[in-house]
Order: structure tokens, then sequence, then C-alpha cells
């Protein structure tokens, strides 16, 4: 199989339909659900998803063990590859190594300016141009509107989109009536797209909380693998 029948069969293209069209630049995005259940997976199928289109990804980790994301990569790109028996497969990985970059910051140590500066550096000075920034393991219950403010100015300022992880905890409920994380509420409306990872009997299903201001439909929610927590095809 060539590279872009690949991309044309991935369960993306279903998760972006669910979202009518996937998130633009400057837009922001949220994958929520208790921690173990899939969220880091689904970002990295995002991001891989950018990456076999030959754009580039800057993968922002908040978490103290980050060995565990390039295997993210590594796992899920080569469950792609030998499903669909890819042509030049070393040549595809040799390229998205070369357009991903992974940054590690301690968010109690730095401040949100501090890391956009750093991320902006990169993007400028490095000559790093970004399609989308993946933040991943962000704990929201630390987090400000104007942290979350100053990352939407900064995805308007680059072009680029910015997907989060968020990881809900605590006492249920852990969402609204609308099933927006509760963690998020007092900034929910800086995101145009969230989602929640919901554990099922035999599988995990991903729902579309909110697209924007575009209706979506009950049926339309997508499934996880419960052992691999790749999005499943239809």
């Amino acid at each position: 199989m060539i590279i872009s029948e690949l991309i044309q069969r991935s369960p993306i293209r279903a998760f972006e339909q669910a979202i009518h069209g996937g998130l633009k630049p400057g837009e922001l995005g949220v994958i929520a659900a208790p921690s173990g259940i899939g969220k880091t997976s689904v970002l990295v199928q995002i991001a891989l998803d950018k990456l076999l289109h030959g754009k580039k990804v800057i993968h922002v980790s908040f978490t103290k063990h980050n060995d565990y994301v390039l295997v993210w990569y590594k796992d899920i790109l080569s469950s792609f590859t030998k499903k669909r028996n890819l042509q030049n497969e070393k040549d595809v990985k040799n390229e998205i190594d070369k357009n991903r970059v992974l940054m590690k910051f301690n968010q109690e140590a730095l401040t949100v300016d501090q890391i956009l500066k750093s991320i902006r550096a990169l993007i400028k000075e490095g000559g790093f141009n970004a399609d989308a920034l993946i933040v991943d393991g962000l704990n929201f219950s630390a987090v400000k509107e104007s942290h979350i403010a100053a990352f939407k100015t900064f995805a308007a300022e680059m072009g680029v989109s910015i997907w989060y992880s968020c990881t809900v905890k605590g006492e249920e409920p852990f969402y609204d009536k609308r099933n927006i994380p509760l963690v998020i509420k007092d900034y929910a409306g800086s995101f145009e797209v969230i989602t929640i990872l919901e554990p099922k009997q035999d599988n995990i299903t991903l729902t579309v909380s909110r697209s924007r201001d575009a209706s979506i439909p009950e049926n339309l929610a997508l499934r996880l693998d419960p052992k691999t927590l790749l999005i499943l095809e239809n």
C-alpha cells in the first residue's frame, strides 16, 4: 500500500467527520477521560495523521515519565504500517522522526510565558514550521483561564492547532449535563472541540461533546479497542 491509501483509510477520517473537518489553525481541542483510558493514544494517532501528510508536529509533554510517549509513536505507527503493508516503510518512519519534536516541561517550575517562549523559539528561530501542537499531561486542576487564553493567542499567532489531553479525577460526576468536563468549565468556551472517552464493557467510546456551534448526531460516537487503544475502523 502507498502512503496516500494509508491516509485515506485511517480511522482519523471518521474522527474528522465527527468534528466537521478537524481543528483549524488557531483552534483548540481537548480529549478528556480518567487516567489510563486512551487520551495519549488518541493524541498520537492525530499527530501521526498530520505527520503522514508531511506536516510538522510539536508534542509538548508535562508528564514526569516521557519515554512512553515515543513508544506510543513507534508502536502505533508499526501497527498502521504492518496492517496495511506500507511501501517504503523505513523512509516513512525517518520522515516522521524528522518532522516531530518532543518538548518536555515542568508545569510547576515554569510560567506559561516561559513555555510559549521556548515553543516560539523552536518555530521561529529554529525554522520548525509546525502545523499542530499536542499538549499532553497538563494538570488542568492547576490551570487558570489566562493560561488557556495565552495558548489560544499563541495558536492564532503561529497558525497552529492545539490538541490537549485532560485527565478527569476525584469524585464523580466528571462532566456536566452537556458532557463538558467540570475541570475546564470556567473556560470551556475557549475550546472549539471537546471530546470524552468512556470505558464500556467491550470498547471505549469517543464522544464529541462540542464541535464549534455545529449539531452533533447522537449516533456518531467512535470506538477505541480497549487492548490497543486504537480508534476502530467503521
